[in-house]
């Protein structure tokens, strides 16, 4: 099997990289849209600082997200544990100006060739509208 890559589009977050970056280094922060999480999907949900364990319909065990290496105000990289398939993601950050951070996502996922074909679409979905949310966080009234 071959690592499947995907890239987000390329959102625009008004805010200096330094404000996003510390909101998005601290994976507390996502407390904050604990109303948004479906409560009959997600059947349970601990969130630290570097990490996020979470138990989700369909899956037998709990698995983890975690911050595995930051670069500041440019890139946070996660890790996953207890998939039943290797995957990672990476935020990169650009500060274009003043108040003009560019955002993008990747993920890297080592999906089975015949699974590949139903989650490309969606998960190309996902990850655009995980940008489009990110860019419409209050990222200086977080601090």
């Amino acid at each position: 099997m071959a690592d499947a890559k995907y890239e987000s589009k390329i959102g625009q977050i008004t805010c200096d990289s330094a404000s996003v970056f510390a909101v998005l280094s601290n994976l507390e922060n996502l407390q904050r849209f604990s109303d948004a999480i479906p409560k009959d999907k997600v059947k349970e949900l601990e969130i630290s600082s570097d990490c996020i364990r979470i138990k989700v319909d369909g899956l037998a065990q709990k698995f983890a997200i975690r911050i595995v290496e930051k670069e500041e105000n440019m890139t946070i990289k996660f890790g996953v544990d207890n998939l039943p398939m290797a995957a990672n993601m990476w935020i990169q950050l650009k500060e274009m100006a003043e108040d003009d951070t560019r955002i993008k996502l990747t993920i890297k996922a080592d999906i089975p060739m015949m699974f590949r074909m139903m989650f490309e679409k969606k998960l190309q979905q996902g990850i655009d509208q995980a940008v489009d949310m990110l860019c419409q966080v209050p990222y200086k009234n977080w601090l």
